[in-house]
């Protein structure tokens, strides 16, 4: 393998700004800031949404009522279809 060429692999903690949740796993993502967690420092790196606040996996999807949006844009640009 060629030297100095391939991302650093490494245990970086993630933070859940949404529902303040923190988790740790491996990533090549680059940061500068650095956290201690569980007493041992790692790299950093603040997120919007994570598996434990995103809709699709607590189960909390919104539905939306979108019946009748074909017929609108139908009637809206005088759609003729047979």
């Amino acid at each position: 393998m060629k030297k100095n060429i391939h991302p650093i692999y490494r245990y970086v903690v993630f933070y859940d700004v949404s529902i303040n949740y923190k988790f740790i796993i491996k990533s090549s993502i680059k940061t500068k800031k650095k956290i201690n967690f569980n007493g041992i420092n790692y790299p950093f790196i603040k997120i919007e949404v994570s598996s434990k606040s995103h809709p699709f996996y607590t189960g909390k999807n919104k539905i939306l009522d979108i019946s009748g949006r074909v017929e609108n844009f139908k009637k809206k640009f005088n759609y003729i279809y047979d």
